[in-house]
């Protein structure tokens, strides 16, 4: 191994050190139907030191409070979702929202986020996709996720690109992500934005992060390989299982 390689290691190393501290006080905000108890379970500690470290003279809390919790914290790096850090450690993904309520679903460098103790940092290797594509079939779904659905909520961003993916997946639709895009049924193209050019505009920052988090494995329908606006009045569509109504969008099996 020569000394390059080495060096590289070594600082890759010490980025995952510096990203991820151990116990400490780090900062809670109350959210609506938050008790003392529930913040215990979820930081695997007890509601006596939670108002000792506060210095609370009972057990009422109010939504919008901030209270000190011993917890680990993890600073996101550049490629990282919210998917990923779950994943780093081993936790389900909606725990670790749930540590973090004042956090949105679209995070960035350098935020600081919770880890709730007894959770341990797992080093793994780089992520692989769930599905074989090129970096320029990567760009294609970023810029059709672009295209259905900027204004919509991130799950939505993230929802339609695993849309996309589960029919690469399935026996229904073609094999690759540039021809599920690109499939022509019936004389009708499957994707909107392939008809009318949106397609072919540069993908945003967010539907990028969306993409790549659906083609690491994240799947807010759970296997839908449908989706529509809400104003749609196509019954087919209508007719089909709902597996998750997200912004004006809509997915189906």
């Amino acid at each position: 191994m020569n000394f390059k390689k080495i060096r590289t290691m070594l600082f890759a190393a010490l980025l995952c050190t510096l990203s991820f501290t151990q116990v400490h006080a780090a900062s809670y905000t109350v959210k609506p139907g938050d008790s003392l108890f529930k913040i215990g379970v979820l930081f695997k500690t007890n509601a006596t030191t939670i108002i000792n470290n506060n210095g609370l003279s009972g057990t009422s809390i109010y939504p919008g409070q901030a209270l000190y919790i011993n917890s680990k914290t993890y600073t996101v790096q550049a490629s990282d979702t919210l998917y990923l850090i779950s994943k780093k450690f081993g936790i389900s993904l909606d725990t670790l929202i749930a540590a973090n309520s004042n956090v949105s679903s679209y995070i960035y460098p350098g935020q600081v986020l919770n880890i709730p103790s007894g959770y341990v940092f797992k080093e793994t290797a780089s992520p692989k996709y769930i599905i074989s594509c090129t970096d320029n079939e990567v760009d294609l779904l970023a810029r059709l996720v672009t295209a259905e659905a900027e204004s919509e909520p991130y799950t939505a961003k993230v929802a339609v690109a695993a849309a996309v993916i589960n029919r690469v997946q399935s026996s229904q639709f073609p094999s690759t992500l540039k021809d599920v895009i690109y499939q022509v049924s019936y004389g009708y193209y499957q994707f909107t934005p392939v008809l009318n050019g949106w397609i072919n505009k540069p993908a945003s920052d967010s539907s990028r992060k969306a993409a790549l988090e659906a083609l690491y494995g994240s799947d807010p329908t759970k296997g839908a390989i449908y989706y529509f606006d809400d104003s749609t009045t196509n019954t087919w569509l209508w007719s089909k299982p709902i597996a998750l109504r997200v912004g004006k969008l809509i997915f189906t099996y």
